[in-house]
């Protein structure tokens, strides 16, 4: 199940429903979420919480596991958004499906989504690719440049996430990137949350222009590639040497117009151009 990751307000009534139910809540980390279920007003004793995290999931899956078939509710919630996506939870849901027992989705807040929506970074239309999740990069300095080398060759919407203390040195590594549009979102949902967008090359200098602007949990987006544009006097020729051998000048000129958007005069030139070498080439044959 999904919970807020800022505001409060941002829980599902489901969600509140089911937390109600539940005789096991399983969670990131059980103080936290004791202070969210309290925020609801709902009243969980420490047994009803068991620690499912990155350190146990595997073991604690198993007493999940035993829990369900002992009839028991379970519900399973990160410490902030839609587990199993850059949270624990993706172990847990395994376990319970491979012992045959059902694993429902309670949608809600992610942070990736939320950055994705207001961004605009997304290609929509005919031949559009979506997007790629990353997650965090590598630490370590050479291995996280190979990634972004890597990722600099994706022409898709790069989603990464980033921890405070080191956007800044991912704001170095991202540089290399160039004028490639770079969406940062911080604080998302929450007082001082902040979208902006910058070539790649700039962000060093915009995280460094206030001290402010490096704090928060960070979503990341590398926009898509920008396609090259098309080569307009090579897409005209290509367009007038499939149509002038079938139609009147005129009329092969007046229809790549259309095709292409190039402007007709340019093409006439173009056409009688082609005219010319085809004609020189029959002379030659001859």
């Amino acid at each position: 199940m999904a919970t807020p990751i800022g505001n409060l307000a941002d829980i599902t009534l489901r969600a509140l429903h089911v937390l109600q139910l539940a005789d096991t809540i399983a969670c990131e980390d059980t103080r936290h979420t004791q202070s969210l279920l309290r925020a609801y007003g709902i009243d969980k004793g420490g047994a009803q919480l068991l620690a499912v995290h990155q350190h146990n999931e595997s073991e604690a899956a198993k007493a999940v596991v035993e829990r369900l078939r002992a009839g028991q509710r379970v519900a399973y919630v990160s410490d902030a958004g839609t587990p199993g996506v850059s949270d624990p939870g993706a172990r847990l849901a395994h376990t319970v499906a491979a012992a045959g027992l059902r694993c429902l989705p309670l949608p809600g807040a992610s942070s990736v989504t939320t950055a994705l929506s207001a961004a605009g970074a997304v290609a929509h239309g005919p031949g559009a690719a979506g997007f790629l999740f990353a997650g965090f990069l590598p630490t370590r300095g050479a291995e996280r440049a190979a990634a972004v080398q890597a990722l600099a060759l994706e022409s898709r919407c790069v989603v990464l996430l980033e921890a405070p203390h080191r956007i800044e040195e991912l704001g170095r590594a991202l540089a290399v990137l160039g004028d490639r549009p770079v969406t940062l979102a911080r604080e998302l949902t929450k007082q001082f949350e902040e979208i902006t967008t910058h070539p790649a090359q700039a962000l060093t200098e915009w995280l460094g222009g206030n001290p402010q602007r490096a704090r928060g949990e960070f979503v990341v987006l590398l926009h898509p590639l920008q396609a090259a544009a098309p080569d307009d006097d090579a897409e005209g020729r290509r367009v007038l040497q499939l149509l002038l051998p079938e139609l009147p000048l005129k009329t092969a000129v007046k229809v790549a117009a259309e095709l292409t958007g190039q402007p007709r005069n340019a093409l006439y030139e173009l056409a009688l151009q082609l005219r010319r070498e085809a004609d020189s080439a029959d002379e030659e044959g001859d």
